[in-house]
């Protein structure tokens, strides 16, 4: 039988060389484990912490960066970490912008200086809705509101083309306008208003102020030449058309006596007893207690002046006071049907005797009873 017999290689006994390894720019040996323990001999001492790795000389034709060291914490605890400072104003940290408020100064001992309050922002304004516009009205109720003339009036001067809008003619009845137009009167107008006349009558009892009524006659039929006031200053001469239109601007019962008005002027009707004339109007009243009842006390006396109601409404303020025994004296500012006898009536009075002395500026003064005169030009009622 054969036997095989293998050659030892050269070297037996001892480590084998390794192949070497391939490089970039050559070839190179690795060390083997006794050239490392022969490298560590000849350097100095790693300190604790270091990887005999990070002595390992660099591959040739490489140019890569040294590993960083790992150090190793101790059980101690770490240092607290600074906090960052934020600056004031916007600053710009790692691309974002802060924004910074303000922070009030502490408080001083002894500063009573109010506490600022934190500004807020300010708040959405409302939009405001435009205001509507003015309505129109009619031309002869604007006419009427600025004093031009009455209704009646202005609508007869804008049938004849006496009224301008604008400085334009308007003929048409019932035209409308805006509150802010310009309206004027042509001369034939304001030469026909100056022929209006106004009257004042001392009217006697027994005739009523307006239409007749009950078979009593109108207080307008006085109003006749030979019932003209001899004693009339105003110089005027009586002409049948005064008569024409000629209306009372307020009323006296039948049984009331005294200082009455009639007007062809619709400016004066209107401020004697338009809903907003404030014009006194004052009378003398002679009044008694009713039949049992007792003497006027001074309660009732402050009920005439404020405190009384007619139909649910109540009266405006009064002025009423007494003028001798049995009289008194009464300033309205109003005129209510029978006012003020159902005023008397209220606080336990009987009208015997009711005079109209005054409206306004304008007194009725010696003027005779059932006598009238013409408004003179220099008199003016008045508030």
């Amino acid at each position: 039988m054969a036997t095989l017999k293998i050659k030892k290689s050269p070297g037996t006994g001892s480590r084998t060389a390794r192949a070497p390894v391939r490089g970039m720019n050559g070839l190179r040996n690795r060390p083997t484990m006794a050239d490392k323990e022969a490298r560590r001999a000849q350097q100095a001492p790693t300190p604790p912490g270091h990887s005999f790795d990070d002595q390992r000389p660099p591959v040739s034709g490489h140019a890569k960066p040294p590993r960083a060291k790992r150090i190793e914490t101790s059980a101690v605890a770490p240092a607290a970490r600074p906090q960052r400072t934020q600056p004031a104003g916007n600053t710009a940290f790692t691309g974002r912008s802060i924004r910074s408020q303000p922070h009030p100064p502490p408080p001083v001992e002894g500063d009573m200086r109010p506490e600022r309050a934190p500004t807020r922002p300010e708040p959405a304004r409302r939009l405001q809705r435009p205001a509507a516009p003015a309505p129109d009205m009619r031309l002869s109720k604007r006419m009427s509101e600025l004093g031009i003339a009455s209704r009646r009036e202005a609508d007869e001067w804008i049938a004849k083309g006496w009224v301008r809008v604008d400085g334009k003619v308007v003929k048409e009845l019932g035209s409308r306008v805006m509150p802010g137009q310009l309206i004027t009167v042509d001369t034939p107008a304001k030469f026909h208003q100056a022929r209006k006349v106004t009257v004042l009558l001392n009217k006697p009892v027994g005739y009523v102020s307006g239409q007749a009524e009950d078979g009593h006659e109108p207080a307008w039929v006085l109003i006749r030449p030979e019932n003209q006031w001899l004693e009339d200053g105003s110089g005027v001469r009586f002409r049948r058309e005064h008569t024409r239109g000629l209306a009372p601007a307020g009323r006296l019962d039948l049984d009331s006596v005294g200082l009455l008005v009639m007007t062809q002027d619709g400016r004066i009707a209107k401020q004697l007893i338009g809903e907003d004339s404030t014009v006194e109007k004052e009378y003398l009243v002679q009044v008694v207690p009713v039949r049992g009842g007792q003497p006027l006390s001074e309660a009732g006396l402050a009920r005439l002046n404020h405190g009384l109601f007619l139909d649910d409404t109540e009266l405006k303020p009064a002025r009423v006071e007494w003028v001798k025994e049995g009289q008194l004296r009464f300033v309205l500012q109003e005129g209510r049907k029978r006012q003020i006898r159902r005023m008397c009536e209220a606080v336990g009075l009987q009208v015997v005797s009711l005079e109209r002395v005054r409206i306004g500026q304008v007194e009725l003064g010696s003027l005779p009873p059932g006598r009238w005169r013409y408004l003179r030009m220099d008199e003016n009622f008045g508030d």
